[in-house]
């Protein structure tokens, strides 16, 4: 008759951190093969409860180094997101509201070379600034012109049919969507063909990506180990 008295103690830590097996063993003849397997089990069920813990300290490591590192950034491009977000409902703070002219037949409006002319007036005459236009913003729909200039961010919007000014202001989101896209700091590095926006919004991406999916496992690993 085989008769064995076997006494574990399996101990490990809620958090991984320390794991031990504690096994004591009074064996009669025979005995040697469910011991064996016992240890088997016990040391197995540590080595991967071992595993999910040094995931666990490596992903937070991650987490806490892409936040500490990214920060600042993380922090403009929330901000900035934000501003650009509410830039049609700002009451003009951000940029200025889109005008109705008096038609939207674009037979009936006046020639581009002559409404270019009288925007780069009028922006003169209120502000002082004598600039060239960057680009035209043409609203068929509204029947009006947006010209929008090089300096200053300014921006005078006219009647196309009669040329008459319907707003004259300052275009603040512009400045803003370069901070968020990084692309200010190509316009004043004079770097070539947006490099440091493409580099500047791949890390951010990347790294909301890692803050996400460690952040997500952080929340999952300890339910994961605790159900293990």
């Amino acid at each position: 008759m085989l008769a064995s008295l076997v006494w574990l103690r399996y101990v490990q830590n809620r958090g991984g951190a320390d794991c031990f097996i504690d096994i004591n063993c009074s064996i009669s003849c025979g005995s040697d093969y469910i011991t064996t397997k016992l240890h088997d089990y016990i040391t197995t069920k540590m080595t991967l409860r071992q595993q999910q813990a040094r995931t666990l300290r490596t992903t937070r490591k991650l987490h806490r180094v892409s936040g500490i590192s990214l920060f600042v950034f993380f922090f403009i491009m929330a901000i900035t997101g934000i501003l650009l977000g509410w830039k049609k409902h700002s009451g003009e703070l951000i940029m200025p509201d889109t005008y109705r002219g008096t038609s939207d037949d674009i037979t009936t409006w006046l020639p581009l070379d002559t409404l270019s002319f009288r925007a780069t007036e009028v922006l003169y005459r209120n502000t002082g600034v004598r600039s060239e236009i960057d680009r035209i913003d043409v609203r068929p729909g509204k029947g009006s012109m947006k010209f929008l200039f090089k300096d200053g961010n300014q921006e005078v919007q006219l009647d196309a049919t009669t040329g008459e000014t319907l707003s004259i202001g300052r275009r603040h989101n512009d400045w803003i969507e370069q901070v968020h896209d990084g692309s200010i700091v190509d316009d004043w590095l004079g770097i070539p063909h947006g490099i440091f926006k493409v580099f500047y919004n791949t890390l951010m991406g990347l790294a909301l990506v890692l803050f996400t999916v460690t952040g997500f496992w952080l929340w999952y690993g300890p339910k994961r180990m605790r159900r293990g």
